[in-house]
């Protein structure tokens, strides 16, 4: 194992969107136990900045895949296709329309925390869906370039879906 492997070899896992999510949360122990900095205490400071080194390393790669869309970017990265999120912004009309209609369906229900309650679930099932999806579409298929599209679309999503979240929470409190 080295440091500059890829999270999934790093972690010991497969190299697609699928994961056991018991399997990644068991590896990412057993590496922290490994190379956690407390474990090398009596090595000296430079066995201690290494193993630093690699507990960084080890949980940035873990954040990375237990998050899917932060997954799916990277498997997209991975392939040659940057998500390149802050300059393609492309979106195709029908996806602009629900996006839309979700915000004036937020900006109606006001107060209303039952109608933001249903809108959440709206999106929560639009995104259990797209996730679908891209499994498909980065598993199957092997489609970078249509999986980028996707990841694009579900940062949208997400962010909407915070946001309603927010007012939910909001409206609870």
């Amino acid at each position: 194992m080295a440091i500059d492997s890829d999270d999934f070899e790093l972690l010991g896992v497969p190299r697609r969107f699928a994961q056991d999510r018991a399997q990644l949360d068991e590896r990412w122990r057993r590496l922290q136990a490994q190379v956690h900095p407390d474990r090398h205490v009596t090595a000296g400071a430079a066995a201690q900045r290494v193993a630093m080194q690699w507990a960084v390393r080890v949980d940035e790669a873990y954040r990375r895949l237990r998050d899917p869309l932060r997954r799916a970017a990277y498997l997209c990265e991975l392939q040659g296709v940057p998500i390149d999120a802050e300059r393609n912004t492309a979106m195709p009309s029908e996806f602009l329309v629900r996006q839309m209609a979700w915000r004036e369906a937020l900006d109606e229900a006001g107060r209303d925390a039952a109608a933001v309650a249903r809108l959440a679930d709206e999106v929560a099932s639009h995104q259990r869906a797209a996730f679908e999806r891209l499994a498909h579409t980065l598993d199957e298929q092997g489609d970078a370039a249509g999986a980028a599209a996707q990841v694009r679309a579900l940062m949208f999503v997400e962010r909407f879906a915070d946001d309603v979240a927010a007012r939910l929470d909001a409206l609870e409190t």
